[in-house]
């Protein structure tokens, strides 16, 4: 009977505590709220942070990569997820979203029903964004063409099917200080906050652990390729050589010192930096420079 007892105490325990810190932290409406929307500006936050580049149709080209309807593969260790609809449509996509619904799905990762996102959306980043820059592309988001084509369900195996888990994962991984401290200059700042948290470079540049955590010890330097084809660069100072105008350049035009080009997402990637003001491709530059070396 003691025994029992025992046992169920601590079953009791153990699922209080797994309910506990698995639960969904959102963020609280009036952070948001309290906020006057720039669309202008979130076309730009739109940008930097590369959102059509993954939920546009695998193949957009032109004024259809605005059409985000979702569909592309990712591919990971964990299962294949697919980049979900999040054009205007009410019922398909997150017209019906608030700004609130909005922030909390980006920064926390946490639906409108309550549910944790799958980090294959970078929240681990997006989670460092200034709260006005989350309403400005908010409302830039409500701006582009609605599309009824309904979201794939991703194609992840068990125990990771189970969304309550992610909450788990959150509470090992998440951390809402940048990487990259100490006294930064304006600009330096400034790049920081676009790597770091607007266009995510770590997520791909970063190699991650077991549990999928980044590594933040060897923060930018180099990992496997999700797809399972290659790798991804090593973009410290002890791998990358070229100066910071060289790197301006790159993310620019998209040509190497070397005059190779640029290949693979990273074309992607050098599109939206290139409509970006040319003060924030100095500041991507300066930041990188100033990267601990991996070698």
């Amino acid at each position: 009977m003691r025994a029992t007892y025992l046992l169920l105490s601590a079953a009791l325990i153990g699922g209080g505590t797994f309910w506990m810190v698995t639960m969904p932290n959102r963020i609280d409406a009036s952070v948001f709220d309290a906020l006057t929307p720039d669309a202008a500006h979130g076309a730009q936050v739109f940008t930097a942070a590369g959102c059509a580049s993954c939920h546009m149709a695998d193949g957009a080209k032109g004024e259809a990569e605005r059409i985000l309807s979702g569909g592309q593969a990712f591919a990971s260790d964990f299962g294949t997820f697919y980049a979900p609809n999040i054009s205007s449509d009410p019922v398909q996509g997150i017209g019906a979203w608030s700004v609130s619904d909005i922030g909390n799905a980006v920064m926390a990762g946490v639906l409108p029903d309550g549910a944790h996102v799958y980090p294959a959306l970078p929240y681990w980043s997006y989670e460092r964004m200034a709260p006005q820059d989350m309403v400005d592309l908010a409302a830039y988001l409500k701006t582009l063409p609605p599309d009824a084509t309904p979201s794939k369900p991703h194609d992840v195996g068990f125990p990771f099917n189970i969304r309550r888990v992610l909450g788990g994962w959150k509470w090992l991984a998440l951390r809402t200080d940048f990487v990259m401290q100490g006294d930064l200059t304006p600009e330096e700042t400034r790049g920081r906050y676009i790597a770091e948290a607007q266009a995510h470079c770590a997520e791909c540049h970063t190699p991650r652990d077991a549990i999928g955590r980044l590594d933040l010890t060897r923060w930018m330097g180099g990992a496997p390729n999700p797809s399972g084809k290659g790798n991804i660069p090593n973009i410290t100072p002890g791998a990358l050589d070229w100066s910071k105008d060289e790197i301006v350049e790159y993310l620019t035009t998209g040509f190497t010192p070397d005059y190779d080009s640029v290949g693979g997402h990273m074309v992607h990637v050098v599109e939206n930096m290139s409509k970006l003001p040319d003060s924030d491709r100095q500041a991507v530059a300066a930041y990188l420079k100033l990267l601990t070396p991996v070698p």
